[in-house]
């Protein structure tokens, strides 16, 4: 893996991520290749945004993970800041290979660095290869999450 490279996303790396996001049965439904205007809208709001990481993994060139951190200030735990990952997805052709881990291990350092108390995740129940990685990397099943779709 010695080639590998995190860095953050550019405009370029937008069809790869969206691919990527799609490449499942439940971003299969909620994403629209086809059309990356959305998408493209939303990088140029994360980058406004100092408290936004959306990376990407690349090796050779090519675009073969993804993850998004937000560190969040907040008032709870004595006013703790914590930090959340979201859209975690590697390349088909990527996974068993430990670059889940990197990446993970990279948002939890970025954590860390920004002064976070805590980093917190939310995966479909559907997911259950994804539950036993979290598992392996330390994080707990403490909460029940909900979602109010608008």
């Amino acid at each position: 893996m010695g080639d590998l490279e995190i860095r953050a996303a550019a405009a370029e790396d937008v069809p790869a991520i969206v691919a990527l996001l799609a490449d499942d049965p439940l971003g299969a439904l909620r994403e629209s290749p086809d059309d990356l205007a959305p998408y493209l809208a939303a990088l140029e709001r994360l980058r406004a945004d100092p408290n936004q990481h959306l990376v990407v993994a690349v090796r050779q060139g090519r675009v073969i993970g993804t993850l998004q951190l937000t560190i969040v200030p907040g008032l709870s735990r004595r006013g703790a800041t914590r930090s959340i990952i979201e859209g975690v997805r590697i390349h088909a052709e990527e996974r068993g290979s430990g670059l889940g881990a990197q990446l993970i291990e990279w948002a939890v350092g970025t954590s860390r660095r920004e002064g976070c108390a805590l980093v917190q995740l939310t995966t479909d129940r559907s997911r259950t290869d994804a539950h036993r990685f979290y598992e392996r990397l330390g994080f707990e099943a403490s909460h029940v999450g909900y979602k109010l779709p608008l």
